[in-house]
């Protein structure tokens, strides 16, 4: 049984009252009951609200699925469908031209370009490992990936063949990068040289192009210093810039005992005083944030900047009960504690710092359009009101991933026009909401066939053009997505140089090494004069925007076809449940049906439910068929996790495969095709059998 307290007519378990009024609250200056009331009038003020945004989704897709119930297939008539939209408050008017007027944002964020990484909050070490990515080791980062075109390294110590590989793609790209650094390790000068620092025996040499440093460091008593012709022990490149902290898709959090978890992890980092201990090789190792990097008359920041991924507006969560017994919205809570956690930064109450501009980064994901975005900003406008801090303190990031937001995406963006730092492209949710919005259209396209929609392409092109029409170069972010496969560097660096040159400042990347080797793309292509480019284009219309990737009607696929199809989806989704449900990991590598690890989340998850839903729709599959799929690949997860000492077999009768089974059965139904309500609700079941 769960154990509440009494504040302010509200049910606060007891966890949450606890992490709050001895730890959150500790040298803030806010009272204890201060902050219980507080919270008690935000909710009253903006449950209401919450609750009647949902449903005018709800009834939004009513009107859709309707719609397209009566206008089956592909839209035969772009501009009485986009009349529909306006009609149905889908579509609004775009605000007149402005530019953002958001102010003190830090440099990683406005002036900056570099890799992003997004890290789930429960994992202390993950998130001890991402804050300290903003400098990585090119050395280690070539030698341990596939990068290379040279032969593995050989097991059993350091394979020196390996290395020359490793130290002869390094000159190339320092020689590339930065002409004449050589001379500067010989006491002469370059035009990228700024900083220098030496301890005993050891020089480091710190370089700037493009808003990113290199650092060369010479030890020539350095096992590979000692080798080398110039005694570089190692290349080391600003990495990471930023990094959020994420609350969201990538956690499995359902309960008052997750959300403390999270929060905890999150204070630790705003104080600068988390650590975290593991065991490797039978030793325990402890982790600690790094602190900033010296040098002769300069100082670099030593750590990611940091933001915090909230949840959206849907879930609700039991750690906080309404005074008619019902669950507080998780996404006010987050608001509300996360930015109480951040005011241990701007008051300088803990040893390190995060923002030097004196600001909180909130990432807030799948709103649907502008009035969601105004409600976000209306929230952190009561939130700052409630801690004292001045007007937009609390700096917002748009995922753009709904449907509804892409749409109207300039309308969204000046909802939040004085406080935004961020808009993102959201792939894999945008395509799950795309299926989900036009669910009774027919059946859509196969899954691997969608990338090449005629949507996704408007997307990304409109996403960037509208926030440089709305002036966020150099006040903010331009983001793109993940790079889903951590072991193919080799592809990512063939193909994530698209991000840059596409105008995106910054992009996801899926580790501490890929961010590494991502950096060497902005070292590449100078993004700012990219987005001075692209600037002077037009933005893409809404037509190709709003094109379903739904198949012609009558259109057939083969028997085989289809039972691949319906294997590759339950692969993916048994693979991805079995984990969130019996042991509460939101996001890892997960194998896909070809034994390929993919960073897997609850986006893909709803991808691969909501195409065999809109399948099972339309008779394209049985139900028959998608058990059968769904028996096959439970025996296929199984031996992929074999060596997992915590996995649990997948069963008819096991609480991991009935939430599959649910995921897939109930998906037309399920409020835009989101997993969470199911994935909590079995995931609570789990943790209650145990």
């Amino acid at each position: 049984m769960k154990q509440y307290v009494t504040r302010s007519n509200l049910q606060i378990a007891e966890e949450l009252a606890l992490f709050v009024e001895t730890r959150a609250l500790a040298g803030t200056g806010i009272a204890v009951d201060h902050l219980w009331q507080g919270l008690a009038n935000i909710l009253q003020n903006f449950v209401p609200q919450n609750r009647a945004l949902l449903a005018k989704r709800d009834l939004i897709q009513a009107k859709l699925d309707a719609w397209h119930t009566a206008n089956p297939g592909p839209i035969s008539n772009m501009a009485e469908y986009i009349n529909f939209l306006r009609e149905i408050g889908y579509l609004v008017d775009e605000p007149a031209a402005f530019g953002v007027g958001t102010q003190n944002v830090d440099a990683e964020i406005a002036t900056m370009a570099g890799p992003q990484l997004v890290v789930p909050s429960l994992n202390d070490r993950f998130v001890l490992n991402a804050a300290n990515a903003r400098w990585g080791s090119l050395y280690d980062a070539l030698y341990g990936t596939d990068v290379l075109d040279a032969p593995a390294a050989k097991v059993g110590g350091y394979d020196s063949a390996r290395g020359a590989a490793v130290i002869a793609y390094a000159r190339k790209f320092l020689n590339e990068t930065l002409p004449g650094w050589e001379a500067v390790l010989t006491g002469g000068g370059a035009p990228h040289f700024v900083a220098k620092a030496v301890s005993g025996d050891v020089s480091r040499y710190v370089f700037k192009q493009n808003g990113l440093h290199i650092e060369i460091v010479v030890d020539p008593s350095h096992p590979i210093g000692a080798t080398d012709d110039l005694h570089i022990a190692d290349v080391v490149l600003e990495a990471a810039l930023t990094t959020i902290i994420d609350l969201e898709d990538s956690v499995a959090a359902v309960d008052a005992v997750d959300k403390v978890a999270a929060y905890t992890n999150w204070l630790g980092l705003m104080r600068g005083d988390l650590v975290a201990s593991f065991d490797k090789g039978g030793k325990t190792m402890s982790r600690a944030l790094d602190s900033d990097r010296q040098y002769d008359g300069m100082k670099l920041p030593g750590r990611s900047l940091m933001f915090v991924r909230n949840v959206g507006h849907l879930m609700t969560n039991p750690s906080v009960l309404l005074s008619d017994g019902s669950e507080a919205p998780e996404g006010i809570l987050d608001a509300l504690f996360t930015s109480l956690c951040a005011l241990h930064d701007l008051k300088g109450l803990g040893t390190l710092s995060n923002s030097r501009t004196g600001s909180i980064y909130i990432v807030k994901p799948k709103m649907h359009g502008p009035e969601e975005a105004a409600f976000t900003n209306a929230l952190f406008d009561a939130v700052e009101d409630m801690l004292g801090l001045p007007r937009h303190t609390i700096k917002v990031g748009v995922m753009d991933e709904e449907r509804r937001t892409s749409a109207n995406l300039a309308a969204c963006i000046h909802a939040v026009k004085d406080r935004i730092v961020f808009i993102n492209t959201g792939f894999l949710d945008r395509t799950g909401d795309e299926m989900h919005t036009a669910m009774h259209a027919g059946p859509m396209i196969r899954k691997a066939e969608m990338k090449a929609s005629s949507w996704i392409q408007a997307y990304e092109a409109r996403n960037v053009q509208i926030g440089l029409a709305c002036g966020l170069s150099g006040k903010a972010q331009i983001g793109k997505g993940m790079w889903a496969a951590p072991d193919m560097m080799k592809d990512m660096m063939a193909q994530k140089i698209g991000h840059p040159k596409s105008g995106a400042n910054t992009a996801w990347v899926p580790s501490p090494t890929a961010a590494t080797l991502h950096a060497i793309h902005y070292h590449q292509f100078d993004v700012f004069a990219r987005q001075a480019e692209l600037a002077k284009e037009p933005t893409p219309g809404l037509d190709p925007l709003l094109t379903i990737p739904v198949a012609p009607v009558g259109h057939n696929w083969s028997d085989e076809e289809v039972t691949q199809e319906l294997e590759n989806n339950a692969q993916g989704i048994l693979g991805y449940v079995v984990r969130w449900i019996d042991q509460g990991v939101g996001c890892s590598k997960v194998p896909d049906i070809h034994d390929i690890g993919l960073m897997e989340d609850r986006a893909t998850l709803r991808i691969s439910s909501q195409h065999i839903a809109n399948w099972l729709l339309h008779g394209i599959a049985t139900e028959a068929q998608v058990d059968a799929a769904l028996a096959k690949m439970a025996a296929k997860v199984d031996a992929q996790n074999a060596s997992d000492p915590l996995y649990e077999r997948l069963t008819p009768e096991s609480i991991a495969f009935k939430a599959a089974r649910a995921l897939i059965f109930e998906g037309v139904k399920q409020p835009n095709g989101y997993t969470e309500p199911l994935l909590h609700k079995f995931r609570q079941e789990k943790k209650a059998a145990a």
